[in-house]
């Protein structure tokens, strides 16, 4: 296993963000692992698995990032990471679903659910509200592993939650 780090940044979006903040560990010779971002709101977040340059650890990593002016008054976060950087084959995307409609408490928990039920794994998942003319629309995509021997099964069952959730849904190979 790796001396890996978690570094998750919480700030204000802005251009040039994730340059900034990559910039800065690739200027450090750290390496980074599984990375998300997201734009949340008016606020962004950034989320890595780090594997810092030998000498250096997570307070290292914390006092760089947190004085990139582009970070503001946002928060950093670094932490040691304790488990392995790579992700076994349920950590693979198989398929990518979007479900798309109008917003219901419980949505993402009833769709998350049927995905347990086949021993899918949601790999990545992004909500958002999108504005339109017609009034906004909540839209939900999943980026899901879900086993060979029960996808066409799976597959089927959110079709159908998603239509009795009165959704429009697809899904494409990954």
């Amino acid at each position: 296993m790796d001396n890996a780090v978690l570094v998750s940044i919480v700030c204000r979006d802005r251009p040039g963000l994730v340059a900034a903040i990559s910039g800065r560990l690739y200027d450090m010779g750290a390496n980074l692992a599984d990375t998300t971002f997201a734009v949340l709101g008016e606020g962004a977040e950034f989320t890595a698995v780090v594997i810092p340059p030998a000498g250096q650890g997570a307070q290292d990593i914390r006092w760089e990032l947190a004085a990139l002016p582009e970070i503001g008054d946002g928060t950093v976060d670094v932490r040691d990471w304790r488990l392995a950087t790579h992700h076994g084959p349920s950590g693979r995307i198989t398929h990518r679903i979007e479900v798309a409609g109008g917003d219901q408490p419980g949505l993402i928990a009833r769709l998350s659910e049927v995905f347990g039920q086949f021993g899918a794994n949601i790999v990545r998942l992004n909500a958002e509200t999108i504005p339109g003319t017609g009034g906004a629309q909540y839209v939900t995509r999943f980026a899901v592993w879900i086993p060979a021997e029960r996808a066409d099964a799976c597959l089927a069952t959110v079709g159908n939650t998603a239509g009795e959730l009165r959704l429009v849904y697809r899904w494409n190979r990954a």
